[in-house]
């Protein structure tokens, strides 16, 4: 049983105390308790962090409302009698929460069926090896740092009224009729999607070349091909200089001197590091920019007087802020404490040993927007930048060439990044339901496959996925259905 932690002055010892309860802090508990570990998990908040509750899942839910409107506005053109009569926001929001509301039981469940010390309560780092939470002091032979991310604003522009983050805009109780979107990145274009299919006006502000810029620039030009026949307006390589606010709504005014007049404004530069004040830097964390440094294995270099370390994961962690990311180093670090700690493999858990750290290039990105972005790897400039143009090919196979993607409607393609006469280094897919096909792609990436590995699998007919064995046919030069 997990020791019982007592008042401030003589703490408990746990083999793992884990500070934040999201994607990262929940996966470490539930895989150091199941390696044998004794655990503490504190959160101020609720069990799931911004995942469950701010971010991914009530977002996506968001997004399948906006699909299905999509849906039942377009019936027609497949010979069903539909029509979209409105947009019932209560409605749509009693859908999104019971969806939040039934994963968060099934994972405090979870948590308390694990022998998890579960704490609520606000947390912060009082020295190695020891937070504190309601004047309760919980001490560990390891520590993970997992505290998140919050909505970030610019220098000078404050939240409020008409000028709104995501997580005002997950509550918000109606449709506005036009909304300015300030960031093209993936919460910009994912909540001008959203509203776009809902019937708002929507125009996003970029300050860089392009939408999702951190992709290969063949699907952020496809994607604002999309979004311009959608309907949806974009402004690139301009910045934001200020906002002026009325009761009847907000004028955005750009460096060029461009302004827009709308309902809203969805502030969506990205997310920040939730590292403030917490006492991270007093106990000897280094921060660079909030986020905290850490080596390759995620410790930061403190240690505890028990001779284990601190450690850090998900958002706080530079790198790709994404929940399955987070997720995936919790259980690294979970693993890499029980390897440290010599714990024996089990049955829940065979051949523990010493863990791999995860590979950034070969996490999955998606977007989600209509049509959706899904990505795994290097962009074609990065893989010139590595290998050289010369030794760098690349394939796009269009999906006007499948079946499947003909029965949805969606256009777009697989674009393909080799290392000339080696592995496929990258995939880069646009279209409705591709991040469906990502996981596949992480394997290609992942186990550095041959085009010729992968044309030689058979995928099933008629699927999306049958166009990734088209892709690959393709570029290891024996293309079929080939649409380009």
């Amino acid at each position: 049983m997990p020791p019982t932690a007592t008042t401030a002055g003589n703490p408990g010892t746990f083999d793992l105390v884990v500070l934040g309860g999201g994607s990262g802090g929940y996966s470490a508990a539930l895989r150091a308790a199941q390696l044998g570990l004794s655990v503490a998990l504190i959160e101020e908040d609720k069990l799931g962090g911004t995942c469950l509750h701010n971010g991914c899942i009530p977002t996506k839910a968001l997004l399948h409302a906006a699909e299905v409107a999509d849906v039942a506005r377009e019936g027609s053109r497949l010979g069903v009698r539909t029509a979209l009569d409105g947009i019932d926001m209560a409605g749509v929001h009693a859908y999104k929460d019971s969806v939040v509301a039934g994963l968060h039981k099934g994972l405090r469940s979870l948590i308390a069926s694990r022998d998890v010390t579960f704490v609520t309560g606000h947390g912060t780092l009082v020295a190695p090896g020891v937070v504190e939470a309601g004047g309760v002091r919980y001490s560990g032979r390891h520590v993970v740092l997992a505290t998140g991310s919050y909505a970030r604003t610019l220098p000078g522009l404050e939240i409020g009224d008409r000028v709104i983050t995501s997580d005002q805009a997950l509550t918000l109780d109606h449709v506005p009729d036009s909304v300015v979107v300030l960031g093209g990145g993936v919460i910009g274009v994912e909540f001008a999607s959203v509203w776009r299919s809902f019937g708002a006006d929507v125009q996003i502000v970029e300050a860089l070349d392009h939408l999702v810029p951190s992709e290969d620039v063949a699907l952020s030009t496809a994607l604002e091909r999309a979004f311009r026949k959608r309907g949806i307006g974009f402004t690139l390589g301009d910045r934001f200089a200020e906002v002026k606010r009325s009761d009847d709504g907000v004028r955005v005014t750009l460096e060029s001197g461009r302004t827009f007049d709308a309902d809203l404004l969805l502030v969506a530069v990205g997310r920040g590091p939730r590292t403030a004040d917490l006492g991270f830097e007093a106990a000897g964390v280094r921060l660079e920019r909030g986020f905290v440094v850490t080596d390759e294995r995620l410790r930061t270099g403190v240690t505890t007087p028990d001779g284990g370390h601190v450690w850090a994961v998900g958002d706080i962690v530079p790198g790709l802020q994404l929940a399955h990311r987070g997720f995936a180093q919790g259980i690294f670090v979970a693993e890499s404490v029980a390897a440290a700690s010599g714990v024996a493999p089990d049955a829940s858990a065979p051949g523990l040993g010493e863990p791999l750290p995860v590979d950034e290039t070969t996490i999955p990105r998606i977007t989600y927007c209509e049509p959706e972005v899904a990505s795994v790897g290097v962009t074609q400039a990065r893989a010139e930048d590595l290998y050289g143009a010369d030794a760098v090919e690349t394939l796009e196979y269009n999906l006007a060439g499948n079946g499947r993607s003909r029965i949805l409607g969606t256009t777009g393609f697989a674009k393909l990044v080799r290392r000339k006469d080696g592995p496929v280094v990258g995939m880069h897919l646009i279209g409705s339901r591709v991040g469906e096909l990502i996981g596949e792609g992480q394997l290609i990436v992942g186990w550095e496959a041959f085009p010729e590995d992968v044309a030689s699998l058979v995928h099933a007919h008629p699927t999306q996925n049958e166009a990734l064995g088209e892709a690959h046919m393709a570029l290891a030069g024996k293309p079929l259905h080939a649409h380009n």
